[in-house]
């Protein structure tokens, strides 16, 4: 892949450079296990590395500066910026243990967001990703939550963004928990922040609980479900197959 620097100025570019170099090499490694192991045939084109206002405000709408054009991944690598937002996805409630994590973010976590961007490039989703998604979006995105985050960080950061995300969806269940997972997206990206996070959380507990307690730590098997649920013609919505309509994540 190419790596592309869109920074205003080239003191942006070298206080980032070291954590850009860094990246790159484990998102290398990480590319070559998807490669070897989920079916990354189509790689992106490119990387752009920018500021979080840039990739914001200029190079898309989006709220989160981290996303895919077409065959380029657009991130930021701006750790404090990073902290803000997910800060800000709390929206003033009193939660100080969750607080003190996401100020105190490491640097893996926005690796796992970097790796996210990559996983849906893997083959082994069923729909397009450019084109308009159905039945599945929340697994795809659960998905390329989970693989990085299983792959890219220690057990106790990924058992502690689990239980940071767990204690999420309790928080904000109140105000968007009457919609179905199957509708992720549905409020789009004017919703604000924390109503787009909550289907990220929710996908990526979903898929957790479908690896680890139903499919024995088997993201293969989960997989193999996945596309017998198209093969026999996606008659149930992907969460009824699952068997997840029945359960609270």
């Amino acid at each position: 892949m190419k790596h592309i620097y869109a920074f205003e100025e080239i003191r942006d570019y070298e206080n980032y450079h070291d954590i850009i170099q860094r990246f790159s090499k484990r998102l290398n490694d990480y590319q070559l296990i998807l490669e070897k192991e989920y079916f990354l045939l189509d790689k992106p084109k490119g990387i752009v590395w920018t500021s979080v206002e840039a990739a914001t405000t200029i190079f898309s709408d989006l709220p989160i500066p981290a996303f895919t054009n077409k065959d380029t991944i657009y991130i930021s690598p701006d750790l404090t910026g990073w902290r803000k937002l997910f800060i800000r996805q709390l929206e003033g409630k009193d939660l100080p243990s969750i607080q003190r994590f996401y100020e105190q973010l490491s640097e893996n976590h926005i690796l796992t967001i970097l790796g996210h961007e990559l996983t849906h490039h893997s083959d082994l989703f069923l729909d397009e990703f450019e084109d308009e998604r159905e039945d599945s979006i929340w697994f795809e995105e659960g998905m390329c939550e989970y693989l990085p985050r299983k792959l890219l960080l220690t057990d106790k950061e990924f058992d502690e963004i689990s239980a940071i995300e767990k204690e999420l969806v309790g928080v904000f269940t109140g105000e968007y928990g009457n919609r179905s997972i199957d509708e992720f997206g549905s409020n789009s990206y004017t919703a604000s922040l924390s109503s787009i996070m909550f289907d990220y959380w929710r996908s990526f507990l979903s898929v957790k609980y479908l690896v680890e307690d139903c499919f024995q730590n088997d993201v293969n098997l989960v997989f193999e479900e996945y596309h017998k649920w198209d093969k026999e013609g996606r008659k149930l919505s992907l969460t009824e197959h699952f068997g997840l309509n029945k359960i609270s994540i």
